[in-house]
């Protein structure tokens, strides 16, 4: 397929640079298959789940990761974290604003650390010594907030720019569909009888990347570690032999069950590094719903809901998404795709058991 096909316009004044408040006031844009779409909030998500679903989250949790630094020399830079390098805490890939090369000390907030390789891509590898990195970042670090919110963070992105839930630090992005929920709609959620289970995806810069190749088969996708537990992995079998519907919560979730789901003997414990790219024509095996926000033309997420979706439906969702003024991005809106089970080609279908 052509990257061309998931380009769309898009009014830069619906970029939203601040969060509505509170969470659950967001718009959120039903599809239901081929139905019209209908206009609702995510507070009203308990309304249009049923008893017997399961709702997956992303338990990940955002490191304050810009650090500002110095080079011996006295030049100034600004490391971001990316992750912790396998095996070895101390010693993380990072980004660094600033020319550095390996060998370079690099002193942050009483922290001394040596670059110990640069990549290709951009990335340097960064060996902090002693120092307690995830620490380190919690007592100086700043929320990196995506390139298209146009302003500087402040101290409420601390809060915001989290889930109510997260408690597994690890991404430099939020799972941003998930900012949206709060704890009052989680408990009329589980009121209503439907089931919770959790995944941990570390969210990487790579996510914010559009693809540049001119067909979408020839682009390489960013890798992100992930796990989906046993517990999780049971819970989507439960789901799917009781007839609910498994709805990931963010675009993270899909990644890590379909690639949990890809593994010999299929659906069970995994974890490792996912580089999984789905796009169609390829249809999800283990998720048959998906709430969402709205994503960046020619982005990976964007392929991805377009396998629950089509391609042209995406389109015409998107339109009228602008259409009635909906925010864009991590800050802004949402959209739940619902599966339509009187039309197979919309319907993934229990592909697990």
């Amino acid at each position: 397929m052509r990257t061309a096909d998931f380009d769309y316009h898009l009014p830069p004044e619906l970029v939203a640079q601040e969060p509505v408040e509170p969470r659950d006031a967001a718009r959120l844009l039903v599809a239901r298959g081929g139905a019209a779409p209908e206009h609702r909030t995510v507070a009203e998500l308990d309304a249009l789940l049923r008893p017997g679903d399961l709702l997956v989250l992303n338990r990940t949790r955002v490191i304050p990761a810009r650090l500002e630094a110095a080079k011996d020399s006295g030049g100034a830079l600004e490391v971001l974290l990316v992750h912790p390098l396998d095996g070895a805490p101390a010693r993380w890939r990072c980004l660094v604003r600033g020319k550095v090369r390996p060998g370079t000390r690099i002193r942050c907030h009483g922290a001394e650390a040596v670059v110990l390789a640069c990549h290709d891509d951009g990335h340097r590898d960064l060996d902090f010594g002693a120092a307690d990195v995830l620490a380190l970042a919690e007592a100086h670090g700043r929320m990196p907030l995506p390139p298209y919110i146009r302003r500087a963070d402040r101290a409420a992105d601390r809060e915001r720019y989290q889930t109510v839930f997260g408690d597994s630090p690890g991404s430099v992005a939020a799972p941003t569909a998930s900012l949206h929920l709060t704890p009052a709609l989680l408990a009329r959620l589980e009121a209503r009888g439907v089931a919770r289970a959790c995944v941990d995806l570390r969210v990487g810069p790579g996510t914010f990347k559009p693809v540049d190749t001119e067909r979408i088969e020839d682009f390489r996708i960013h890798a992100e570690f992930a796990e989906c537990p046993a517990a999780t992995a049971a819970a989507v079998l439960a789901c799917r032999a009781r007839g609910g519907r498994v709805v990931a919560v963010g675009t993270t979730v899909v990644r890590t069950l379909e690639t949990a789901a890809a593994q010999p003997g299929g659906l069970a414990a995994w974890s490792g590094w996912t580089a999984i790219f789905l796009h169609p024509p390829r249809r999800l095996a283990a998720v048959d719903a998906l709430m969402t926000n709205f994503h960046l033309p020619r982005s990976t997420l964007l392929m991805l809901v377009s396998c629950l979706t089509g391609v042209e439906r995406l389109h015409a969702l998107y339109a009228e998404a602008v259409r009635e003024r909906y925010r864009f991005f991590s800050y802004g809106d949402a959209m739940l795709v619902l599966p339509d089970a009187s039309n197979p080609a919309l319907d993934p279908g229990p592909g697990l058991l």
